[in-house]
């Protein structure tokens, strides 16, 4: 699993960077990979509208919905599944008042 780092850590070593910090000895200093701030500079730059690319909040928002439409698909199926075996049981919904003809 990828480590996680704050955001103030990136911001930190970001500042670093701008002031003109060789990206290679910040990486052995700090004990990150270089190619992790090559990416979060990358990422900083389309933030800011240097080059096209994602923002990380639209990013994020997309993350986050993603995550809520596999959680409501599992609801779903969990569903259908109980709705089956009820069904395959013979019991239906509310006694099956619909089914009963006066």
């Amino acid at each position: 699993m990828p480590r996680r780092y704050s955001h103030q850590f990136r911001e930190r070593v970001l500042a670093l960077v701008r002031d003109g910090r060789d990206v290679g000895d910040l990486a052995a200093e700090l004990g990150v990979a270089s190619a992790t701030i090559y990416r979060w500079r990358r990422q900083e730059r389309i933030d800011v509208g240097e080059i096209p690319g994602t923002d990380s909040t639209v990013a994020a928002e997309l993350a986050d919905a993603r995550r809520r439409i596999r959680e409501l698909e599992d609801e779903l199926s969990a569903t259908r599944l109980a709705a089956s075996m009820l069904r395959d049981q013979g019991i239906r919904p509310k006694g099956g008042s619909r089914s009963l003809q006066p």
